[in-house]
């Protein structure tokens, strides 16, 4: 493999030599070709010829022909509801990917998706293990410290929205990249944080570079994947609770060794025997060494792996010619053959030269993001009555659920610590962080357990989702009945792993149960109610806590319960079933 290639490399067809093949040659995915016969009425046995645009038995034209492929082309754009010279050619780039199929690059490509959902949690679980050492070093009470993680899902959303719109306008390659390097550089520099203050400034900052990499990560991967191979897109989810993992491991070996004690004070508000910033390493170690792990992970993007500018990003910007070329890069690395070429772009959507709106403005690109929360766009997730019932209840889940994971996870090595309890004594960091571990383990498997429930009879998507739901709200409030350490593990751990079961399979059913054409409306908005109420978390969290030190471990539980009885509603069950 090469070694620190070019990142903003630009590629001419040339740069791929034998990857092209004349369509009315080319081997055609067997998927695809089926659904072209079944829109256009084809019998599969019928006879045709695959050459020169002759027309099959019928009336129809084979899938090997410009005039085939412009009637499928016909056929998606009257779905999609956009018809210019920029949707045809980029749906024609989608068949070119769809023949092409699964190949190296586009399994490279998950992986460093992968990295940028990793981070993301990661960065979440680090925000919640240091409150405790804050409380430790800035003498700031342990309920007002709760505002770091505000400070921190501040960062979260602005990035999520302003990286989201960005890529539209300079680029996926240039997002995907800048989100991952400003996180690992402001993770480094949360280690050196002066004073809480200035620590929740860093945070914010922190957020705002990991807060795009889910938008981001997830639409740049989605515009390289054959759309028989979308699924790949819910399986990112298994590297969430990677990030947890890896977090609580390295939090457990410098939080349990360089970390002052819960008992002792800072020194800024108490007399020796306090905690200063010489005894209280272990925070600025965690966020140095995550900042580092982050930022290796830019460093493998950027460097070791030449990631292609997306078609559909340089098609918009008038760039047909580099949108063709990486295409058969793509082809070139998956050693397979395209017959995709300007050339059949401009018989599908008009030659560049001649006809207009092949280049969309900036103005364009925002209207076209912002469009997709229109009215126009909202109101067929409400056609039916059942549609509309599904809708309401899918995003009622995802607020609730938004709200009610962080209340708890958020501060989870608060509440292994007791902190706020009355006539008990703090809990030693190192049962705190090795319990936070263990909880951490013992999650993992639920990703997977996820997987597998989902399809089967009986149980499918509702009853898996409801169940774990159910289970999750139950064991939040059982871990509240005792301040015993080994007690306190045992339901977290619990928790944790049917916590997960339970976001996995939400991940899966919300794209399945939203029509195609208004799916990424649907999950966008679903996204956005999951942020803000994210958001509004620690704000419950400081106030509740106030009151009852275990009062926003009653509401997280509450709210989970909620979301179950949403769940016990859903009209729609998608298992065994094709998308709408």
């Amino acid at each position: 493999m090469p070694i620190f290639m070019n990142p903003f490399q630009k590629h001419q067809v040339s740069d791929f030599p034998d990857v092209f093949v004349p369509l009315a040659y080319a081997t055609r995915n067997a998927s695809v070709v089926a659904d072209h016969n079944e829109k256009l009425g084809i019998s599969p046995n019928a006879p045709g010829n695959d050459k020169d645009g002759e027309a099959n038995v019928g009336g129809g034209y084979s899938a090997n022909t410009v005039e085939g492929l412009r009637a499928e082309i016909d056929l998606d754009i009257a779905a999609s509801g956009h018809d210019t010279a920029y949707d045809r050619k980029s749906k024609v780039i989608n068949k070119a990917i769809m023949d092409i199929g699964m190949g190296s690059y586009q399994w490279q490509l998950f992986v460093l998706c992968g990295f940028g959902w990793l981070a993301d949690n990661l960065v979440l679980q680090v925000v919640a293990l240091t409150l405790p050492s804050l409380t430790s070093e800035f003498g700031v009470s342990s309920n007002n410290v709760r505002y770091t993680t505000c400070a921190t899902f501040v960062g979260l959303c602005l990035g999520a929205s302003f990286w989201g719109i960005g890529a539209d306008l300079v680029g996926r390659r240039l997002a995907f990249n800048t989100t991952l390097f400003l996180a690992g550089v402001f993770g480094l520099a949360v280690g050196g944080g002066p004073s809480w203050v200035g620590t929740c400034g860093l945070y914010a900052a922190l957020g705002f570079g990991v807060g795009g990499n889910l938008p981001v990560d997830g639409a740049l991967f989605l515009e390289f994947l054959p759309s028989a191979s979308q699924s790949l897109l819910t399986l990112l989810s298994v590297w969430w609770p990677l990030g947890q993992l890896l977090g609580s491991v390295i939090a457990w070996g410098f939080l349990t060794n360089y970390a002052c004690s819960p008992d002792l004070k800072s020194c800024d508000v108490s007399a020796a025997p306090c905690c200063s910033k010489a005894d209280n390493w272990g925070w600025r170690y965690l966020n140095i060494t995550v900042g580092a792990i982050i930022f290796s992970m830019f460093m493998a993007r950027f460097f070791f792996f030449h990631l292609f500018e997306s078609p559909k990003y340089l098609l918009s910007q008038g760039r047909q010619a580099e949108a063709v070329a990486t295409v058969h890069g793509i082809a070139y690395k998956n050693k397979r053959k395209t017959w995709l070429s300007e050339e059949v772009l401009n018989a599908i959507g008009g030659d560049p030269a001649v006809v207009d709106h092949t280049k969309l403005s900036h103005v364009e690109i925002v209207k076209r993001t912002l469009g997709k929360f229109s009215k126009d766009r909202i109101a067929p997730l409400f056609a039916t009555r059942r549609l509309g019932v599904m809708t309401c209840l899918v995003w009622f889940c995802w607020a609730t659920i938004g709200m009610g994971y962080p209340l708890f996870n958020a501060f989870l090595p608060q509440y292994f610590q007791n902190v706020g309890k009355a006539n008990t004594a703090p809990t030693p960091n190192s049962i705190v962080y090795r319990n936070y571990c263990i909880t951490s383990i013992v999650g993992v498997p639920g990703s997977f357990i996820a997987a597998y429930t989902v399809d089967v009879k009986y149980i499918g998507r509702k009853y898996t989702i409801a169940i774990a739901t159910l289970i999750t709200g139950i064991l939040l409030f059982c871990f509240t009945i005792s301040s015993d350490s080994n007690y306190q593990l045992v339901f977290s751990s619990l928790e944790a792993f049917f916590q997960n079961i339970m976001y996995g399979v939400l991940y899966a059913y919300t794209p399945e149960v939203f029509p195609a054409p208004n799916r990424g409306t649907g999950t966008g908005i679903a996204s956005f109610f999951n942020r803000i109420t994210g958001l509004c978390a620690p704000i419950v969290a400081v106030h509740a806590g106030g009151v009852n030190p275990n009062a926003p471990i009653y509401a997280s539980g509450s709210l989970i319960i909620a979301a179950f009885l949403a769940m016990c509603c859903f009209p729609i069950e998608t298992r065994g079933k094709q998308s709408l």
